[in-house]
C-alpha cells in the first residue's frame, strides 16, 4: 500500500515542475457508456491516481504557484444520500481534508467559481492535452487570458519512470497472482477446449485473489492465431499438437504484470516447436542479463534481432548475412515489434522513452520494464520451411532495474520447456 505521504511528495515534486504564476488542473477519470444505460467498470485515470491515490469519479486536482507560494487543493463530491443508495459511499469533504495532506479541499460544485480566483493574473495553465474534451472546455471558456497552455501530463511520465519500493511491492504482488493463473493453466487438461476456457480460469483466479481486473484483455491465441500480436477473439477451439501464445497479467491495486508464456494443448512441444522455442527463451535470457543502470533499449533491441536472425539463418528461416538481413529489414515479418515497454500504473506505462531533446533515456534504477523477444510463423507464409508455418511463440517477463543490474520479477513463472512439460 502506497502511504498518504507518498503520495503528497509526489505533489509536491510536481509542482516543483511548474512554471511560475501557474495553475495545474488534474481531473479524475469520466465513467464510459458500454451501451444505453450501462457503464464499464470505472478505473481511475492513472495520472490522478498517481498523484492522490483517491478512486472516486468527479474529482479535480489543482495546483496553484504563484511567486513566493504553492497550493494545492482536492475537490470532490459532496454527500448525498440519494446518490450514495446508488452509487456508494462517498469521502465527501469532511473525511477527504482528514485523509488527504492537501492545502484545501472543496465540493466539485465550486470548481469553477473557484478557478476564476485561482486564474487571476496567471500566465500558465497545465492540464492533461488527452484529457475529456468537455474537461478541457471548461477549463478554456476562464482561460482567455493565459499566456500558454502546457501537457501535465510530460512532467507527470517523467516521475512515473521510477518506481517506488512501494509500487514495486503491488508490482510483485501482481505478478504473483498472475504467476498462480498461468500455472493453473499449465496445468489443466487443455485437450477439447475453446480459448476462451483459458480466458475464464486466467480470470478466475486473478479475482479469486483479490485482483480488480485484468491489466489488459488477455491474449489467448491458438495455433495460428498467435502471428495476430493483439488477438483477443479468444473463441477458438484449441487443436491437438498445436501451441498456444498466452499473454495475460492482472492489476492488483491498480499496478499491472504483463506476462507471456507459450505451451503446448498436449503439454508436450514437438521437436519442430522446441526448435524455435528454445531460440526464443535463449534469446530472452541474454536480453534480460544486460539490463542494468545506463544501458539503452534501443541496444536491448538491436542486440535481440540480431540473435533471433542468426537462429533463424541457423534452422534455414532466412538465408544469407545476418547484418545484410537486418539491413534490408527481412526479419521485420516474423519480428515486427520492439523488445519490450515501461510498465507500472498502465500496463504499457505512460513514461517517455526520450527526454525533451529527443535523447533516449537510458535505464535507470527503479525502472520496470517487460523483456518479450518473440517470432512469429503465418501458416500462409510460403518463404520458409513448411514445418515452421502457423507457430507463433512470445515469451515475456518483467524487469526491474537494479542498481548493479536487475531483478527478474516473473522469474517464477515456468518458461523451460522442462518446467511447463512438468506442470502439464
Amino acid at each position: 500500500m502506497i502511504s498518504e505521504q507518498e503520495y503528497k511528495s509526489r505533489r509536491d515534486a510536481l509542482v516543483e515542475t511548474l512554471s511560475k504564476n501557474s495553475v495545474a488542473v488534474v481531473f479524475s477519470a469520466t465513467y464510459k457508456t458500454r451501451s444505453n444505460d450501462t457503464e464499464y467498470p470505472y478505473r481511475q485515470n492513472s495520472n490522478f491516481y498517481y498523484l492522490t491515490g483517491f478512486k472516486e469519479e468527479n474529482s479535480i486536482l489543482v495546483f496553484i504557484r504563484k511567486k513566493k507560494k504553492t497550493k494545492t487543493v482536492l475537490f470532490v463530491q459532496k454527500k448525498d444520500k440519494t446518490i450514495e443508495l446508488w452509487t456508494g459511499k462517498k469521502e465527501g469533504v469532511k473525511k477527504a481534508k482528514k485523509r488527504f495532506l492537501v492545502d484545501e479541499v472543496f465540493l466539485v460544485d465550486d470548481f469553477t467559481t473557484k478557478l476564476k480566483e485561482y486564474l487571476a493574473d496567471v500566465k500558465h495553465l497545465y492540464f492533461d492535452f488527452k484529457q475529456d474534451d468537455t474537461d478541457i472546455r471548461t477549463l478554456k471558456e476562464h482561460t482567455k487570458d493565459i499566456y500558454s497552455y502546457k501537457n501535465i501530463a510530460k512532467p507527470i511520465s517523467m516521475m512515473r519512470l521510477i518506481k517506488s519500493e512501494a509500487e514495486i511491492k503491488l508490482i510483485k504482488k501482481a505478478i504473483s497472482i498472475t504467476k498462480d493463473a498461468h500455472h493453473r493453466v499449465m496445468m489443466m487438461d487443455k485437450l477439447g477446449k475453446n480459448e476462451m476456457h483459458i480466458q475464464a480460469e486466467l480470470e478466475y483466479v486473478f479475482k479469486k485473489n483479490m485482483a480488480y481486473s485484468d491489466a489488459y484483455t488477455s491474449i489467448i491465441a491458438g495455433g495460428n492465431s498467435a502471428n495476430t500480436l493483439h488477438y483477443i477473439s479468444n473463441n477458438k477451439p484449441l487443436v491437438d499438437g498445436e501451441l498456444i501464445l498466452i499473454d495475460a497479467g492482472c492489476e492488483y491495486d491498480y499496478y499491472a504484470s504483463d506476462i507471456t508464456r507459450t505451451i503446448p494443448v498436449n503439454g508436450k512441444f514437438t521437436k519442430v516447436q522446441k526448435e524455435i522455442y528454445n531460440l526464443v527463451l535463449e534469446v530472452e535470457e541474454k536480453i534480460i542479463s544486460m539490463v542494468e543502470p545506463d544501458v539503452l533499449r534501443s541496444d536491448l533491441h538491436k542486440k535481440s534481432e540480431k540473435l533471433l536472425v542468426d537462429g533463424m539463418v541457423k534452422l534455414g528461416i532466412l538465408k544469407g548475412k545476418t547484418k545484410k538481413i537486418i539491413k534490408k529489414q527481412k526479419h521485420k515479418k516474423y519480428y515486427p515489434h520492439g523488445i519490450g515497454h515501461w510498465m507500472g500504473l498502465d500496463v504499457h506505462d505512460e513514461a517517455p522513452y526520450k527526454d525533451a531533446k529527443g535523447k533516449e533515456i537510458a535505464l535507470k534504477e527503479g525502472m520496470v520494464l517487460t523483456i518479450e523477444p518473440a517470432l512469429y510463423f503465418d501458416k500462409d507464409d510460403k518463404y520458409i520451411p513448411k514445418e515452421y508455418r502457423g507457430i507463433g511463440i512470445r515469451i515475456e517477463d518483467d524487469i526491474v532495474v537494479t542498481k548493479d543490474g536487475f531483478e527478474n520479477l516473473s522469474v517464477d513463472i515456468s518458461k523451460t520447456i522442462l518446467g511447463i512439460e512438468s506442470l502439464s
